[in-house]
C-alpha cells in the first residue's frame, strides 16, 4: 500500500475517536497507551475532545474504570484500572540494554555508578512496595525509599540540600513496586493498589503496547515505536515487533501497520473536525511529528522544551495553538493562536470547543482572544 499525508492524519483522526461519531469503546481506544497528564486537566479534556456531553476533571479523577500511574518513559498516564497489572508487564524490561534505554536523560548516572539498570530498577521497586503502604506525598516516599537504596542510585539535591533517589529510576520503579497516583491531587502523592508484582520480562506483553501504537499512530517504524516506549529501535525489532503487519509505503519510508486496520487506512473518513488538543493529547504523541507539523518553525511551537500549548486541530491539520490563564476560579482567558487565517465556519467551532474547555475546568464564564 501507498498513502500519503492527508491520508495518513485522517486515519489516525478516525482511530483516535476524534470524530465523536464512533462508539463510545472506540471514542476511548486511546486508553490502549493510556492519556498523559501531565499537566492538570490535560487528560479531561483528552477526554473532552473525544466525548459528548458534560466533563470535568471531578468526573474523570472520580471514574473507579481509570487510575494514574507512571508508565511509559516514566510519565504519568491515566490507564484502564483493571489493565494495570499488563502495563506493568509491558514494562518489564526485556534485557539489559532495554533497562538502560528506559532510564532515558539519568542514563549516565546510572552507568557511572557501576549498576546494572535492571538490578537498580527491581531494587528501588521493592523500596516503594515496602515504603508505600498508604498515600503519601511523593517527597516523604523518595526520602524514605533513598535510604533503602544503594547509594549510586540517588543524587544531591541542591533545592533542598538532601539527598534523592534518581527521578527517572523512581518513576520507573514505581509501578513495578504496586504503586500509583493519586489522581486530582497535587502536589504528586503516591499510594498502593493491589497488585503481585513481576519481574519476568514479557515480550508478549511489550509486543502488545508496539501494536496498539501502531494502531492509533500508524503507519509508523520501529523507531518511532521504540520512541513511544522509550527504548531503542533494534530491540523493539527484535524483541517486541508484532505479527501479521502490512507493509506501507509512507513518503519515501517503509512504515508498518497491522493488516486488520489496513481498510480504515485505505479509505479513512474525511477529518472534518475541530478539535482543541491539550497539551499531551494523544494525538500529538505520534513521534514522526513532521507528518503532523510539517514546518519545523511550527513545530517549536508547539512543541516546546518547557510549557507545550495545547493544539489546535482543524480539517486534518494542526492549524495554531492555544493557552489559557484562570482568574481566580471565575473566569477563564483564552487565546488561540492560528498559524493562518481561518475559516468563519472554523473559528466559530474553536470558539464552541474552546467553551468545553473551560466547562471541564469548572470555569463558567471565558474571555476567547484571538491572536
Amino acid at each position: 500500500m501507498i498513502v500519503d499525508r492527508e491520508q495518513v492524519l485522517a486515519y489516525r483522526i478516525a482511530a483516535q475517536g476524534l470524530h465523536r461519531t464512533e462508539a463510545e469503546a472506540d471514542r476511548l481506544a486511546v486508553f490502549d497507551l493510556g492519556v498523559q497528564s501531565t499537566q492538570r486537566d490535560t487528560a479531561a479534556i483528552a477526554l473532552a475532545a473525544r466525548l459528548d456531553g458534560e466533563l470535568t476533571e471531578e468526573s474523570l479523577v472520580d471514574d473507579d474504570r481509570f487510575a494514574l500511574a507512571w508508565t511509559h518513559r516514566g510519565a504519568p498516564h491515566f490507564h484502564r484500572a483493571d489493565e494495570l497489572p499488563t502495563v506493568a508487564a509491558s514494562l518489564v524490561p526485556l534485557e539489559e540494554a532495554d533497562a538502560m534505554a528506559r532510564m532515558g536523560w539519568q542514563r549516565r548516572q546510572v552507568e557511572a555508578a557501576g549498576r546494572s539498570a535492571t538490578d537498580g530498577l527491581f531494587e528501588a521497586a521493592r523500596a516503594m512496595r515496602r515504603v508505600v503502604d498508604r498515600p503519601m506525598s511523593k517527597g516523604v516516599v523518595s526520602t524514605e525509599v533513598t535510604k533503602l537504596v544503594a547509594p549510586g542510585l540517588s543524587y544531591p539535591c541542591r533545592g533542598c540540600g538532601t539527598t534523592h533517589i534518581l527521578e527517572q529510576v523512581m518513576r520507573l520503579a514505581a509501578i513495578h513496586g504496586g504503586v500509583r497516583l493519586e489522581a486530582g491531587v497535587f502536589p504528586a502523592v503516591l499510594a498502593p493498589f493491589e497488585y503481585r508484582p513481576r519481574t519476568e520480562p514479557d515480550a508478549a506483553a511489550a509486543a502488545g503496547v508496539v501494536a496498539n501504537y501502531l494502531r492509533l499512530h500508524g503507519p509508523a517504524t520501529a523507531a518511532d515505536a521504540a520512541g513511544f516506549v522509550g527504548t531503542t529501535a533494534t530491540l523493539v525489532k527484535k524483541r517486541m515487533w508484532p505479527g501479521d503487519l502490512l507493509e506501507v509505503r509512507f513518503e519515501g519510508r517503509k512504515t508498518f501497520i497491522a493488516a486488520a486496520d489496513a481498510d480504515l487506512l485505505a479509505d479513512p473518513p474525511e477529518p472534518a473536525v475541530v478539535r482543541l488538543l491539550p497539551p499531551w493529547d494523544p494525538f500529538l504523541q505520534s513521534r514522526d511529528r513532521a507528518t503532523l507539523v510539517p514546518d519545523k518553525a511550527r513545530q517549536k511551537e508547539v512543541w516546546k522544551i518547557l510549557g507545550n500549548p495545547g493544539a489546535l486541530l482543524a480539517d486534518g491539520e494542526i492549524a495554531g495553538t492555544w493557552r489559557t490563564k484562570g482568574s481566580g476560579r471565575k473566569r477563564l482567558d483564552f487565546t488561540i493562536t492560528p498559524f493562518a487565517p481561518l475559516p468563519a465556519a472554523t473559528r466559530k467551532a474553536a470558539e464552541e470547543e474552546a467553551a468545553r474547555v473551560a466547562q471541564v475546568r469548572g470555569f463558567a464564564d471565558l474571555r476567547l482572544t484571538w491572536n
